[in-house]
């Protein structure tokens, strides 16, 4: 089975809009809610593709209900510990005359101690052998950075896959557990190295391979509008990007986590999972929902490229 875990889910309400202009009455042109959270997205994504999936965390109030009211809706298991304060709303405005869009994210709700030690016991309670973890995104207020050492712990203990996307530099304490895949972004992998310099494919490579030597098995590198890399021990893979228009960005992250995993469950191998995953995520770029991987025109415009390894 494979766990998502969302630690700080939400609301997305995404909006799309002729113009966007102070003081005055913006009619938009239309909006779309969405159940969200980035474990939540990659939940989805792997029903898409007929992969059963738990989706859990912690997250409180109404707001809580309609994400996994949505999740349940789509046949997806549900199981998130609830606090009262509400989960967050966050806005995405999609400005046509502008062609740019905006980001107005909120924090989450303040957990408890007591209610975090729940979720690990649930969670080291009911994972088993060859499952895997899925662990993406910000946490609420309260849960500290240091609770990804505590999932991974779990994770080697009960022998289960651990997948993180996350920018905490807590990712770094996880490494001596041999996560099976990290996917940071390029501004996320220089981060965890204190690298101000320009982040060219050498240096993500350099970087990404210093990761797999501190005990991390594979890394996706998601470099946004120019596509991807996967790199492990033996494999350095580029793919670029497909020509899109962009709508909403939020979800295309974790619509490429959630297709690349998938795929590689489904036995398909690193390069065709790595293609589809980069077609599919830019597809859900292009559009206010997540992809319906009606992907014909996208993934010819994909190459997959081999580099060195050291």
């Amino acid at each position: 089975m494979i766990y998502t875990i969302t630690l700080n889910p939400a609301i997305d309400l995404v909006i799309v809009t002729k113009k966007l202009e102070p003081k005055v009455v913006n009619r938009t042109e239309r909006f779309e809610l969405q159940p969200n959270g980035k474990g939540v997205n990659v939940s989805f994504i792997l029903k898409k593709l007929n992969i059963d999936s738990i989706a859990t965390g912690i997250g409180g109030g109404f707001t809580l209900d309609y994400v996994t009211s949505g999740l349940e809706d789509s046949g997806i298991k549900a199981n998130f510990y609830k606090v009262d304060e509400p989960t967050r709303v966050n806005v995405f405005t999609n400005v046509i005359d502008q062609n740019t869009e905006y980001k107005e994210v909120n924090p989450g709700p303040i957990i408890s101690q007591a209610v975090q030690e729940k979720f690990l016991n649930y969670l080291d309670s009911n994972v088993h052998k060859n499952d895997m973890i899925v662990i993406s995104g910000s946490f609420s207020r309260g849960i500290e950075p240091n609770f990804l050492v505590k999932i991974a712990q779990i994770a080697e203990k009960n022998a289960v896959k651990l997948v993180i996307d996350c920018s905490y530099l807590a990712v770094l304490d996880t490494l001596r557990f041999h996560p099976f895949l990290l996917k940071p972004n390029d501004d996320e992998l220089a981060t965890f190295f204190n690298y101000h310099g320009e982040m060219t494919q050498e240096k993500i490579i350099e970087l990404a391979q210093r990761l797999i030597r501190l005990g991390c098995q594979n890394v996706l590198v998601s470099l946004g509008a120019q596509g991807a890399a996967l790199v492990n021990e033996n494999t350095v893979l580029y793919a670029n990007a497909p020509k899109i228009k962009l709508v909403n960005s939020a979800c295309a992250g974790d619509t490429m986590l959630g297709t690349f995993i998938g795929l590689l469950s489904k036995g398909k191998s690193a390069k065709e999972a790595l293609k589809t995953a980069v077609a599919a995520g830019s597809d859900t770029a292009s559009r206010l929902g997540l992809t319906n991987f009606e992907l014909d025109e996208l993934l010819p415009q994909i190459t997959i490229r081999e580099g060195k390894t050291e």
